[in-house]
């Protein structure tokens, strides 16, 4: 019989951000264990709130298939001494499979017969299965920190207090941390403080439903959705709705109630960001914006509770709201007066990092990077300038004091009020572009620049320091700053030469860095570029093929793989590839008869070989032309062209003739034709199983 699997783990409140993480874990934990162990299993459909993890797996056999054991024992000479009596090899294996010798069958096998034991072992009950796979799932959920309670060892994420194990409408066996199972769940805290018995493990979504909590977490974040889209609207325009918010808001409540407030509109002068980051980041509440974009003086926070004095609930979240804008004006107040750079000589008394100095002195490497970097970007040297000398100062100002967030973006609004020019202002806002995975990369030719010169320092000072990521380990957020690197110069288009840049960083630093420091921080890089076009759905035998070039200008080597990936699912790139592949085995086989030869193709006597040669020097000149056009496409084309007289030719000719001088011609031609491959990429990389 099938019947639903309910699994129903009650605690404390779970830390927001790690519920969603926690309940997939659960879920596939549980089931992944229970597959394991050979049960059958219908769709499954996870659950969580704040105070429950829960999993619902459909159509859950209770009991595993029969198996069909057989084992093979001794042969019969072995089995059994001159006097047909057994052995204790007979017994042993007898006894290993729990029957009587005499009870054994025999085969015949091609050492001679043999013993053997078959037999069905029963499936096993569900009963016996699920405490195991709770157990492992538990000990598997990604818990960002253990707690204790009570006198007892137990370590969880919140204490536990209450566990419901029911197949179909029968308890199964389970205890968690000392709490037995049974039907028993409870509903809100306020609203359903009574426990609930559930007759039933396909009752468990509507009784709880009933009881005031929406137990699937997507169908409460649509609800959330809906609701402040409904409050925001009652207020007269439209909520900001953060996709991060709502997912945190979604762990936070079980019974989301949307409900509008507002604030005094002299609130309204402060930043966008600033209002934003008070409302969303501090209190979790959703701004609101009118048509045109603008705030409006009111936001929405969601409730877990259906007050009957709601008035009362909107004075609540007014009052806290209040004095933390109160602040954020004052902050802003004396920011202004101050002026941005105000703050620049306070640079020198904050340390970047022991051993690399203070920010101002971080700022002065910024300011000889963005020398190097001002013509690459196209931007105004005095606005790089200018820019790298007030881009820290606003980590010194009231407002990114009390909201770390705004870094950079502040120093925007505040030069903008110093009335520096706006480049200059856009380059600070830019600085730290992308700030995150996936977010634009900085837009100005100055902010680039910024962003670039910034982010080689970090990664240079801290190589220097022999301080390198390792593991998960990565403090510094190095290979965050180095995918923005990359993405820069690549989604920019910027034509520079990395390596270079990474030298004139690492030679910046206070520090005397390792002799091999620039390589390693060179192949740091690299490993972040394989990922960047991972991501992209390019394999790696793409990236292989260009990684050998040793190209240092990252805007070739990103036309190079969008072109050789293109290429390399072409059928004719399969032939070519293949013959490439063979042509770098022979070369490396006989290198040195090869140096000692040029390429004659006069010299040339059979007909394949001829083709090859004629082809080849047709397509030399398309290849090397496109190249110098900046036309990996092109040229991958014309290596295409050489697909049937490669084939012809390793099929009609033999290149390791006996006579020297033929045979080192005709390695010299496969050595241009080499040559020729490499123009583009070293096509031999390609795995042809993904170039079908």
């Amino acid at each position: 019989m099938t019947a639903t699997l309910l699994i129903e783990i009650g605690v404390e409140e779970l830390p927001p951000r790690a519920m969603r993480a926690l309940a997939d874990a659960f879920a596939d934990g549980v089931t992944g264990a229970l597959s394991e162990a050979g049960l059958t299993l219908g769709a499954t459909t996870r659950y969580a709130t704040p105070r429950r993890l829960a999993v619902a797996i459909a159509d859950t056999d209770e009991t595993t298939q029969p198996i069909e054991v057989e084992k093979a024992g001794p042969t019969l000479a072995i089995a059994y001494d001159d006097a047909g009596k057994p052995t204790k090899a007979a017994e042993g294996f007898a006894r290993s499979v729990g029957m009587s010798v005499d009870a054994l069958e025999q085969e015949d096998s091609d050492k001679g017969k043999r013993l053997v034991y078959r037999a069905t072992e029963p499936g096993k009950p569900i009963a016996t299965l699920v405490q195991a796979a709770v157990d492992q799932a538990l000990k598997r959920l990604p818990i960002p920190k253990l707690m204790r309670w009570g006198d007892s060892d137990a370590a969880f994420v919140r204490p536990v207090h209450w566990v419901v194990a029911l197949h179909g409408n029968e308890i199964v066996p389970l205890s968690v941390f000392g709490e037995s199972a049974g039907r028993r769940t409870y509903g809100h805290r306020f609203h359903h403080p009574d426990a609930i018995d559930l007759a039933n493990a396909d009752d468990y979504a509507e009784a709880l439903n009933n009881a005031w909590v929406v137990v699937d977490p997507d169908s409460r974040k649509q609800r959330i959705v809906e609701q402040v889209g409904k409050a925001a609207s009652s207020f007269g325009g439209e909520a900001v709705i953060d996709d991060g918010l709502v997912e945190e808001v979604t762990a936070l409540v079980e019974w989301p109630v949307g409900i509008a407030g507002r604030f005094d509109e002299r609130f309204l002068v402060l930043p966008r960001e600033v209002l934003i980051s008070t409302l969303q980041e501090h209190q979790r509440y959703f701004p609101i914006e009118n048509d045109a974009g603008g705030l409006l003086a009111g936001f929405i926070t969601v409730a877990n509770i259906e007050s009957r004095d709601v008035a009362q609930v909107i004075a609540g979240n007014e009052r806290v709201v209040r004095p933390r804008l109160s602040d954020a004006l004052f902050f802003w107040d004396q920011d202004r007066r101050q002026g941005l750079a105000h703050n620049v000589d306070g640079l020198a008394r904050v340390t970047f990092q022991q051993s690399l100095g203070s920010l101002a002195d971080k700022s002065a490497r910024i300011a000889a990077a963005g020398k190097r970097l001002a013509d690459p970007t196209g931007a105004s040297l005095d606005i790089v300038q200018r820019a790298a000398t007030l881009a820290k100062a606003d980590l010194l100002t009231e407002m990114v004091g009390e909201f770390p967030d705004l870094q950079g973006r502040m120093g925007y609004y505040y030069a903008r009020e110093d009335g520096e020019p706006a480049e200059v202002a856009d380059a600070i806002a830019e600085q730290y572009a992308p700030a995150r995975a996936g977010a634009d990369i900085a837009a100005t030719p100055a902010g680039r620049a910024l962003s670039l010169a910034d982010r080689l320092d970090t990664l240079s000072g801290i190589f220097a320091i022999g301080r390198r990521p390792s593991g998960d380990k990565d403090p510094f957020g190095l290979r965050r700053a180095a995918l923005g690197v990359l993405r820069t110069v690549i989604e920019a288009g910027l034509v520079l030469d990395l390596r270079a840049e990474l030298a004139a960083a690492l030679a910046n630093q206070p520090v005397d860095a390792e002799a091999d420091t620039l390589d390693a921080l060179w192949m740091f890089h690299m490993e972040r570029l394989r990922g960047y076009y991972q991501d992209q759905g390019i394999g790696s035998d793409r990236f292989e093929a260009i990684i050998g070039l040793d190209l240092v200008d990252l805007v070739d080597f990103d036309r190079r793989i969008h072109a050789l990936d293109a290429f390399g699912r072409d059928s004719d790139a399969q032939t070519v590839c293949g013959a490439h592949k063979r042509i770098r085995n022979i070369l490396r086989r006989n290198a040195d008869e090869i140096a000692q030869a040029d390429f004659n193709a006069d010299a040339l006597s059979e007909s394949a070989e001829r083709d090859l040669a004629q082809a080849y020097l047709t397509q030399r000149e398309v290849v090397v032309d496109a190249m110098k056009a900046n036309d990996p496409g092109r040229a991958l084309t014309a290596l295409s062209a050489l697909a049937k007289p490669l084939d012809a030719f390793f099929d009609q000719v033999m290149v390791m003739a006996e006579d020297a001088s033929v045979r080192q011609n005709r390695l010299a031609l496969l050595g241009e034709l080499d040559d020729l491959c490499r123009e583009v990429a070293d096509i031999s990389c390609l795995s042809l199983e993904q170039s079908d």
